[in-house]
């Protein structure tokens, strides 16, 4: 009949109308500050530097390879790379930031500094609550306001922190597995080089080499048939 779509439509308008007074899953406000909505696991907001550990300044994962700097769309990453160099989590030893400065009012959250960084360093954060009075020097987070451990990126990003240490723990058994098998060749080639003095020495005062023929006498002389 002409007009019951209207009359569907104004009665389910209705029904949320007042329903989202009575149900509480259906409110469309919180009471914020005091009440928050739990963010999902995939919301990205601002990177943040990773490290190992309790020290960050010498569990973070960063090496200053520059990549993400390059790759920042608006260019509000910058970096400078050490003169020296540190052991990362399998050993080797890498740079390290000297200084890591992010401009989160340049920042657009485009994850394409976390896409590129081949050492997991740099993830995106949650936290959203950054205003503050100071419109520039407020909002240029250095290498100390943007390090944090990695319990923490378990605790925002469950699902793929266990993936990138799962991926991290099987990198470094891999490289020890690897370094072992080095020693233990670089050990056989040093036991086999020294082997070969002993061997000559054996050779030179006749130990373990052939008996020579006897020689026959000098007033013998030999018969001929």
């Amino acid at each position: 009949m002409f007009g019951e779509g209207i009359l569907q439509g104004l009665y389910e308008t209705a029904r949320n109308f007042f329903g989202s007074y009575v149900d509480k899953d259906r409110l469309v406000t919180v009471q914020y500050p005091e009440e928050r909505h739990q963010l999902p696991e995939a919301t990205r907001e601002f990177p943040f530097l990773l490290y190992d550990g309790p020290d960050p300044e010498a569990g973070l994962r960063c090496v200053a390879c520059q990549i993400c700097e390059k790759e920042c769309p608006p260019r509000c990453i910058h970096i400078e790379k050490s003169k020296d160099k540190k052991p990362d989590f399998v050993g080797k030893q890498q740079f390290y930031p000297a200084v890591f400065d992010i401009d989160v009012s340049v920042c657009m959250s485009c994850q394409i500094c976390v896409e590129v960084c081949p050492f997991d360093a740099i993830r995106m954060d949650n936290e959203y609550e950054l205003s503050t009075s100071n419109r520039f020097g407020g909002l240029l987070y250095t290498k100390r306001e943007l390090a944090k451990p990695n319990e923490y990126y378990r605790k925002i990003h469950p699902t793929e922190a266990a993936e990138t240490d799962d991926r991290r723990a099987k990198e470094a058994e891999e490289a020890k597995a690897k370094a072992a098998a080095a020693a233990a060749a670089a050990a056989a080639k040093a036991a086999q080089v020294a082997a070969i003095p002993a061997v000559a020495a054996n050779g030179a005062t006749g130990n373990g080499a052939a008996p020579k023929p006897a020689e026959q006498p000098a007033d013998k002389k030999p018969v001929n048939q």
